[in-house]
């Protein structure tokens, strides 16, 4: 029987959010934020955020209070609510260091203090922000411009009384405090208490194993195996022996007697990771064993037996792909989101992924780490955390630690500095001084890009429909074409 997980009471210290259905969204308007991506000299407050003001409205941020001049108020975002957190008292910024002006057409920053700017990678005094926008000064801070909604959606399933530290993995070894994170973590929890087949789909390193592990941790199953299998390496000739299990010597002689993977599930889970590369005919030998009461045959046995398990499956694939009746029996479909719909995440991620690397590395990898608090922070130029904010990923999570390796193989010291090549992908300026931020490809499902993107890959492209269509990730040139008709854009007067 599902439940509804435990919240932590409400104070006056907290701004609340009314709770609501697992599954809907936050009902609350998208508003501009500001994201704590990376602050050398209080490292735990990665992932707090500062709330852009309403349109008409200036204000700054900067170290420390101000008597008389309007701050950004900076909070701490869990689910349901917003906790209020000191100012940021790094010693190289300005008390009044950034000015944040809000209008109905966007958001613009202004440097008020001494240290230098730099947004996008290109420094300037003023800037216009657009989604997923970086602003740093130097080694001291580094934000990321947002448009979400301002806190987790409160949670339906997951347990918020074993709640895990702010930017910390949770107990399921999860990252990221970003609101489309918390609600897979709800999601999970759901998958975890319905006893039903699950069918995780998100692109290539996206987390689809660690979801897959959590649904199995979080179980009433969790005492009982889980049972895991890469579906592309199922041999075609030999699956039903594989998946279900032979007799001796059957269907060849010298092969041993085996259970299968269904039978060693049994009281369990079965994880099959890549089940849409598994042949559509092949995946119809799957299709009995799912429905209720699990039955199956061992290849060269008469008897009827049956396992009581629950398949996972996963697939960077659309489930379109699959059979439709496989895809009827997986009763729970979780989407893995992809590391362009979370950036705030990056930095905890990088650093979760720094610290593990000295863990199992110490020699190697231990001199990033300093030891000065619980868990250790970790040394990395801010130039790096900018680059990693902005790139556009193709492989998620394992893009981003291989090129977090490739950048600790290249530095000498106890800092982790940027590569040259990484860094030689900065954004150009806009003919008006202003940065632009390089449009990442629209490869998410059921998703357009947005005006900004269909200007910037204009833009970019110099009018050419052909070239920014292929870097908006459209089909062809005439779906960009249908996409501006639609919109009102004319490619020749994108300024």
């Amino acid at each position: 029987m599902l439940r509804k997980a435990g919240s932590p009471g409400d104070d006056e210290t907290t701004i609340s959010v009314e709770s609501q259905a697992f599954g809907s969204r936050l009902d609350q308007p998208a508003v501009g934020v500001l994201v704590i991506a990376w602050c050398p000299h209080e490292p735990g407050r990665v992932g707090e955020i500062a709330l852009v003001p309403p349109p008409g409205s200036t204000v700054v941020l900067g170290r420390g209070d101000a008597d008389s001049t309007p701050r950004m108020r900076i909070f701490r975002p869990r689910p349901g609510r917003l906790e209020p957190v000191p100012a940021l008292s790094s010693p190289g910024l300005s008390r009044n260091q950034v000015e944040v002006h809000s209008e109905e057409k966007g958001v613009t920053v202004r440097r008020v203090g001494r240290c230098p700017m730099r947004v996008n990678g290109v420094e300037c005094e003023k800037a216009r922000l657009d989604e997923g926008d970086t602003v740093v000064f130097r080694q001291e801070l580094v934000l990321i411009f947002l448009r979400r909604t301002a806190c987790p959606a409160p949670l339906s399933y997951w347990d918020a009384r074993s709640a895990h530290a702010f930017g910390a993995p949770d107990s399921a070894g999860i990252v990221g405090e970003s609101p489309i994170i918390w609600r897979l973590r709800d999601q999970i929890s759901f998958a975890a208490q319905s006893g039903q087949h699950v069918l995780f789909v998100g692109e290539s390193g996206t987390g689809k194993e660690l979801a897959a592990r959590a649904v199995h941790r979080l179980s009433s199953r969790a005492r009982r195996p889980l049972v895991a299998r890469n579906a592309a390496t199922l041999p075609a000739g030999l699956i039903d022996a594989e998946v279900f299990g032979n007799v001796r010597n059957y269907p060849n002689p010298g092969m041993a007697d085996r259970p299968g993977l269904v039978g060693q599930a049994d009281g369990g889970f079965l994880f099959l990771d890549e089940i849409g590369e598994l042949a559509l005919e092949l995946q119809s030998h799957l299709l009995r064993v799912l429905d209720s009461g699990g039955e199956y045959q061992r290849l060269g046995e008469a008897t009827v037996r049956r396992s009581d398990f629950c398949l996972l499956a996963a697939t960077n694939r659309n489930p379109a792909e699959l059979r439709h009746d496989l895809v009827g029996r997986l009763s729970i479909r979780v989407e893995l989101p992809p590391l362009s719909e979370r950036r705030e995440d990056i930095p905890l991620i990088l650093r979760q992924l720094v610290r593990r690397a000295a863990a199992k590395h110490e020699p190697l990898i231990g001199r990033f780490l300093e030891h000065n608090d619980a868990e250790p922070a970790v040394r990395v130029d801010t130039r790096l955390i900018d680059a990693l904010l902005r790139h556009i990923y193709r492989a998620n999570t394992r893009e981003l630690e291989a090129m977090l390796w490739k950048a600790m193989a290249a530095s000498k010291g106890d800092v982790i500095l940027a590569p040259a090549d990484l860094l030689a992908t900065e954004q150009r300026p806009h003919v008006d001084g202003t940065p632009f931020r390089e449009v990442a490809p629209a490869r998410r499902r059921n998703r357009e890009p947005t005006d900004n993107e269909v200007r910037d890959a204009l833009r970019i492209e110099a009018g050419n429909v052909a070239h920014a269509a292929k870097a908006l990730g459209l089909s062809n040139r005439y779906a960009l074409y249908r996409l501006l008709q639609k919109r009102g854009i004319d490619p020749k007067k994108v300024d």
